[in-house]
């Protein structure tokens, strides 16, 4: 959402992560390089380059930066005209967006970016067909509701194209954070010719996709080894005299310290650096330490009937066995911060009092192992069990890994006759298992994409295609939906009504907080402004540049 000093408005408190850092001249694969060459540790691979469907960060990512949509976030985080000409112009009511697009933005292949681009890739998205999982992005636009029930068809969506250069959007209702939205990559522009062309191809490899952002993708492809690509800057894009860097190199390392003998030994220039590491690097100049808006949690399996996580006394006893200063400090020892909510903290703060969020809600999250254990007892009782088998899902990254044993050992230790395991997986495999609905206990994590709580709240709706827990209560629901939609424009009940929806999905324990996020990376100095965001996509390399 745009922000600005104004009653409707919450306002975004994160700060700034603009960066200068270093680069070596060599890559990790000791090959030739042009002058301008950045070689990045990513921590995951991609999923999919469609955005229509990415979800994960890593693929975020790659799209903000080989892709562009009609806003882009500032190096102060704020939207900027990118695929616009000029800012939109909006309508008394607050509710229609008139948009005039740059004529000289094109795609890598040299044809012109037009409205109807736009108008494609929005029905494409929210067409019930696809299945897309970000869809629900949409909710704000004329009839996306309707669509997603399959009562309108995909045409009616409230976007059209006027002439080649010009795109009307009409919202339901005013949507304050509408602005934000236009710069995440599920709003990008995508050509039909190309869809059309791939068909279920499109976008499987670098090759069958066409860019119109500062770089475009090389040597991707979605099957096979898929652990290393390029950005190469796109010599078609409307403002390429920004772009400094020729190319991008991006490997994926999942090991920590194999990430650190890299960067020490000069084959990448930027890494993340694992927690167990941050001790004896934190002062070391190339240590980078960036706020995230971004909560880690665990999330129960309730969709069937008979599933024992729905039971709420069992999911305060996990919650309650959890000593979170331990985690922390202990486990994880990165500079995360423990969790008092779903919605974390510096994300907004009270429009009138300017209060934060966290500071407002009855935080029930606590490490109590008497009362993890009251509640165990009554969780059997309810449940006529007197032993429960439970299996926590995670990726195979070294600190999750290490994240889950902690867990384990805790909730093993303080809850007797629960039976923990755990399954270890590539990440792409297990956003595919967590989509499908099968795992018992997922350690997931969210992302503010726009500074409101509505970020975090959405997603455990009922009907949210994101809420994987299957977590239902029909007051949360009304409150958030009251929020999105009838009290927009009163902004103190507004406001109340989230921190009421957040103090019942915590009382439920509906998911578990665990901890907020930051990253930790190293960086040599000689690399100039990459931009990190604490919401949205993570990293701007449009305006990185390497000064030997």
């Amino acid at each position: 959402m745009k922000i600005k000093l104004s009653s409707l408005m919450i306002l975004l408190v994160s700060s700034i992560a603009l960066t200068a850092c270093s680069s070596t001249t060599s890559t990790i694969k000791k090959v030739g390089h042009p002058k301008q060459a950045l070689n990045y540790i990513e921590k995951a691979v991609i999923t999919t380059t469609d955005p229509s469907l990415a979800a994960d960060e890593v693929s975020l990512n790659a799209l903000n930066n080989v892709d562009e949509g009609i806003y882009r976030l500032d190096k102060d985080h704020l939207p900027q005209p990118a695929g616009a000409a000029e800012k939109a112009t909006l309508s008394k009511d607050g509710k229609t967006y008139t948009i005039k697009l740059r004529k000289n933005a094109t795609w890598s292949d040299g044809k012109p970016v037009k409205a109807q681009d736009y108008v494609y890739s929005w029905q494409r998205t929210v067409d019930p067909k696809l299945a897309s999982t970000t869809a629900y992005f949409f909710k704000p636009v004329k009839n996306a509701d309707a669509i997603a029930e399959r009562k309108m068809d995909k045409s009616k969506l409230g976007i059209k194209a006027i002439g080649d250069y010009q795109l009307e959007i009409t919202l339901n209702k005013p949507t304050p954070y509408f602005e934000y939205l236009l710069t995440l990559p599920t709003f990008f522009p995508q050509r039909s010719d190309i869809v059309k062309k791939f068909g279920d191809q499109y976008a499987a490899k670098s090759q069958n996709a066409v860019y119109n952002g500062p770089f475009v993708l090389s040597g991707y492809q979605a099957t096979g080894s898929n652990d290393t690509w390029s950005y190469v800057k796109n010599s078609h894009y409307w403002d390429r005299h920004q772009v400094k860097l020729d190319k991008v190199n991006l490997s994926v390392v999942k090991e920590g310290a194999t990430a650190l003998n890299l960067f020490k030994q000069g084959q990448v220039d930027t890494t993340y650096l694992a927690s167990e590491f941050v001790p004896q690097m934190k002062n070391d100049p190339s240590f980078l330490s960036i706020d995230r808006s971004s909560t880690s949690y665990l999330e129960f399996n309730q969709k069937e009937s008979d599933s024992p996580y729905r039971n709420v006394n069992l999911r305060k006893a996990i919650s309650y066995a959890i000593n979170r200063k331990e985690l922390v400090n202990n486990v994880l020892a990165n500079g995360a911060t423990e969790a008092v909510g779903l919605v974390p903290k510096k994300l907004v703060s009270n429009p009138k009092t300017h209060q934060d969020f966290t500071e407002e809600t009855n935080s029930v999250i606590q490490h109590d192992a008497n009362q993890a254990k009251s509640d165990w007892n009554k969780a059997k009782k309810e449940l006529n069990i007197s032993s429960l088998e439970m299996n926590i899902l995670t990726d195979d990254m070294a600190m999750s890994k290490k994240m889950a044993e902690y867990l384990q050992a805790t909730l093993s230790e303080t809850l007797p006759g629960l039976k923990v395991s755990i399954t270890s997986i590539p990440f792409s495999v297990l956003l595919d298992r967590v989509n499908k609905g099968d795992f018992q206990v997922a350690i997931a994590a969210w992302g503010a994409d726009y500074a409101d709580p509505t970020s975090f709240l959405e997603l455990f709706t009922t009907k949210n295609f994101n809420n994987h827990s299957k977590y239902t209560n029909k007051k949360y629901d009304e409150l958030v939906d009251q929020a999105m939609n009838s009290e927009r424009n009163q902004p103190e009940e507004r406001w109340n009504k989230l921190v009421k929806a957040e103090n019942i999905l915590m009382n439920d324990m509906g998911v578990v907080p665990l901890y907020y996020s930051v990253d930790t990376r190293l960086c040599q100095a000689k690399v100039k402004n990459i931009i990190y965001h604490p919401i949205n996509t993570r990293y701007e390399l449009k305006w990185a540049s390497i000064n030997e």
